[in-house]
């Protein structure tokens, strides 16, 4: 028979089913051809088997169609397959294996690298119950009889390295030519396969994995032959191809969801796009300014090669340990280019608005991929896990807190690890993964380990069979995930726990917890339901909203976990929601509405390391991700229901539950300038090398607006006091800003209360000690609140009036002014 398809010509191919079918592409193989279908053929028929062989001339310019002619007139089971012009390796694969009538296929190169003897390894893993069995050379009892030249080799295993990493894991040569296939399953992967160049063994190997069909790796005899046509950036061309067609296998409603959840972060901080340089979020209090500084000192670190765990630009003369606090290397490091080009304002705004948008599509990658298929409740489901109200609140100020990407990866490689299959693999990507989160930030990967200890012990119950099979794995998994990152973040945490300007805990009050009417209460930056007095009410401030999901929302999670109850999952998000929200009651709280206070959970917590420095009321924010996969899993289902009716009240419900939820762009005003004194470089004729600039009253968790004034001049002096967490008394207990002194005190005193005592001798010397403590150049007072007042007395404190330059007050300590 003879058929046509898309140029290419199969001739004289049986109609009738054989046991085995040999492939060989050939391409300009006019001179290795002849001896390799002898040997093919020689072997082949000195067994039982009942067998084809085809040779796919992939538009060959040489005699190569002759030497398949003049074979196949000595033996017709010899079939030729043609393709007008040459396409590469992949195409003629794909020709040859669907034109094949084998129950089982071997591909091989026209090179015959591998022996053919080597069949019967091969075939020995099929009868094992294998789908495949790819002839190797990296795996133990393979010899290479013949080697290539050593740069050659070594481009080729580093090649081959990085696209089993990539693409095929856990198999270490996918591109040996020499591979035995299950029939009808080599049929379909090949059927189904895109490429045309050599990333096809790949692809079709990707195609086995996906379906869950067995590949074995078989050790074989292999000898390199002259005249090979791979060359060592072919690997290079593989991983183009496998790229490409990622790319091309991304789904239009991905990429819709991806672009809806970025214009919907932008669209969040829009207020700040209008002018990233000149707008504030007053709602972020003074976080602004010191995540602000974060970045600008990360990449001032990064040029000058100063270790990034510590500075003393900030806390002078003592310091400040950055490891201690959550500046965020991870992102502030590799954004140090853009802090350092456009400035630390413009770079934070960037790193929040795409964090907060590649959260977003973390989540939803982790819901189609474990929850739900359908893309628009995943959709909805993640835009809640994204942009809940907790998550908005800390859009203001804390970025470590919203920018998440990372968990739901996190989350996916644990699952991975209960199913067993690669725990070695798994544990160590785990491993990394958990490091780069903790340069992220610790207390979300704390708060994530607890959200998923919560959902394991809540699917564990009501699935022990599962539980049983899974935690052997798990353990073994985070045994290894933990030798993976304890190394990489241990001089860090030594550094965080034990170095210079180290602390014990941060200490946020008797109690943080949410009152219970704030998780049914709505948000301040609720677009439908907002109100700032309510919710400041129910809050410690507006960047500290964690609960806030709104009664519409737990009324309809309520009514899906009735209603879906016979759901494993839905159990297990059920138990993880109500039991974090109970968490994030604190050690007590009080009923509504009555005097009646109860002991929480959290009293169990709030004493043990790690926990006692942790706010309480933010395990709430486990919540939005557990209710969000409760929503999508609801969509879903609504979408399957019949009755229109049904359908319309259910979806109805949706909206009631979200829509006020939705926030609005969060609040900016116009940034104060930075004094003249400051912009323009007046401050360096009064500051020497060694010494800080002091502003008046000196920079603190309440008025951190000098932090700004340092970062426009790009770092240049240094400053005592500061916002950060560093250490205070012989405890070493975490507090927010410098250790006060006697004069800190007492300028911030008089700034806060508008009061301020009789300055004699005692209070000039020991305010002429603490200035030689700061190594203080000058002492600077810009205009605010109760500025005459403080004016006078740094007057009498330095013994002679202060002199008006630039816009602020300025006290030379050298000579005078």
């Amino acid at each position: 028979m003879s058929a046509t398809a898309t140029s290419d010509v199969i001739e004289d191919m049986p109609a009738t089913a054989v046991d085995l079918t040999v492939v060989v592409p050939a391409y300009n193989e006019e001179k290795r051809l002849g001896p390799t279908l002898e040997a093919i053929t020689g072997y082949l028929r000195d067994t039982e088997t009942d067998w084809e062989l085809i040779v796919v001339d992939d538009g060959s310019t040489d005699g190569t169609r002759d030497v398949v002619t003049a074979a196949s007139a000595l033996d017709p089971r010899i079939q030729l397959v043609t393709s007008p012009r040459n396409r590469g390796k992949g195409h003629a694969l794909r020709l040859g294996v669907c034109a094949s009538y084998g129950r089982r296929v071997l591909v091989t190169d026209a090179d015959l690298a591998a022996p053919i003897e080597e069949l019967e390894r091969l075939d020995k893993a099929l009868a094992d119950g294998q789908a495949a069995a790819i002839g190797s050379r990296a795996t133990a009892g393979a010899s290479i009889e013949a080697r290539q030249h050593r740069l050659r080799e070594f481009l080729g295993r580093a090649g081959n390295f990085l696209i089993r990493s990539v693409a095929v894991p856990g198999i270490r040569d996918t591109q040996c030519g020499f591979k035995l296939f299950d029939g009808d399953r080599a049929r379909e992967a090949f059927a189904a396969s895109r490429l045309n160049g050599w990333g096809i063994d790949v692809e079709v190997l990707q195609h086995f994995r996906r379906s869950g069909w067995p590949v074995a790796e078989v050790p074989v005899r292999w000898a390199h032959q002259p005249g090979s046509k791979v060359r060592p950036l072919d690997y290079g061309r593989v991983l183009a191809e496998l790229t490409l067609l990622k790319i091309r296998s991304v789904r239009p409603a991905d990429v819709l969801a991806a672009t809806l959840f970025l214009l919907m972060a932008v669209a969040l901080y829009s207020g700040r796009w209008a002018g990233p340089g000149h707008r504030y979020l007053p709602d972020s209090l003074q976080d602004q300014n010191q995540w602000e500084w974060f970045f600008a000192v990360t990449a001032d670190n990064v040029r000058h090669l100063h270790n990034p765990l510590f500075t003393t630009l900030q806390g002078f003369p003592d310091g400040v340990n950055l490891m201690a606090n959550t500046v965020m290397l991870g992102l502030s490091v590799p954004f140090a280019p853009i802090t350092l080009l456009f400035g630390p304002a413009i770079s934070l705004t960037l790193v929040m608005t795409l964090g907060l948008a590649a959260t977003a599509a973390a989540w939803y990658w982790l819901i189609v991929k474990r929850v739900v298929r359908h893309r628009v409740a995943a959709f909805f489901g993640a835009a809640l896990a994204a942009f809940a109200p907790p998550m908005v609140s800390h859009a203001n100020a804390h970025p470590n807190f919203m920018i998440l990407f990372m968990v739901p990866l996190i989350i996916d490689r644990a699952l991975r690890l209960c199913a067993g299959t690669r725990v070695v693999r798994d544990g160590i990507v785990l491993g990394l993964m958990a490091a780069y989160q903790v340069f992220l930030g610790e207390e979300p990967l704390l708060l994530a380990s607890m959200g998923m200890g919560l959902f394991a012990l809540g699917y564990g119950v009501v699935r022990r069979d599962v539980a049983k099979e899974s935690w052997r794995p798990l353990l073994n998994g985070l045994a290894i995930a933990g030798a993976v990152c304890l190394p990489l973040i241990l001089l860090p945490l030594y550094w965080q726990f034990a170095g210079p300007q180290s602390y014990k805990s941060v200490l946020h009050g008797d109690n943080a917890g949410n009152s219970p009417l704030a998780l049914l209460s709505f948000a301040e930056r609720s677009l439908v339901a907002g109100n700032a007095e309510t919710a400041n009410a129910l809050s410690l401030n507006p960047t500290e909203q964690n609960a806030f999901y709104g009664w519409p929302l737990a009324v309809f999670a309520f009514a899906v976990v009735i209603r879906l109850w016979e759901q494993a999952l839905v159990k297990a998000l059920a138990f993880t929601t109500l039991a974090a929200a109970v968490l994030s009651l604190g050690p007590r709280f009080r009923i509504p509405l009555t005097d009646a206070v109860l002991p929480g959970p959290w009293a169990l917590l709030a004493h043990k390391p790690l926990f006692e420095s942790v706010i309480e009321g933010r395990v709430a924010m486990i919540c939005a991700p557990a209710l969000g996969m409760l929503v999508a899993i609801a969509i879903e289902r609504l979408g399957r229901v019949r009755g229109l009716g049904t359908q319309y009240v259910g979806f109805v419900a949706v909206a009631a539950a979200l829509i006020p939820l939705v926030p609005a762009p969060l609040k900016t005003v116009d940034r104060v300038d930075v004094p003249a004194f400051i912009a323009d470089g007046t401050w360096q004729t009064y500051i020497g090398e060694g010494e800080s600039l002091v502003p008046v009253p000196l920079p603190d968790p309440g008025n951190a607006e000098a932090l700004h004034w340092q970062t426009a001049a790009n770092l240049g002096f240094r400053l005592p006091g500061g916002y950060f967490n560093g250490p205070y008394g012989k405890d070493r207990i975490g507090i927010y800003g410098a250790a006060p002194r006697f004069t800190s005190n007492l300028l911030r005193d008089i700034r806060y209360t508008g009061r301020a005592p009789v300055i004699g001798k005692n209070w000039q010397a020991q305010a002429k000690r603490d200035f030689a403590f700061w190594k203080a150049g000058a002492l600077v007072l810009a205009p605010g609140a109760n500025d005459t007042l403080l004016r006078r007395s740094v007057d009498k404190l330095v013994g002679r009036p202060g002199k008006w330059v630039d816009g602020v007050w300025v006290w030379d300590l050298h000579t005078g002014n």
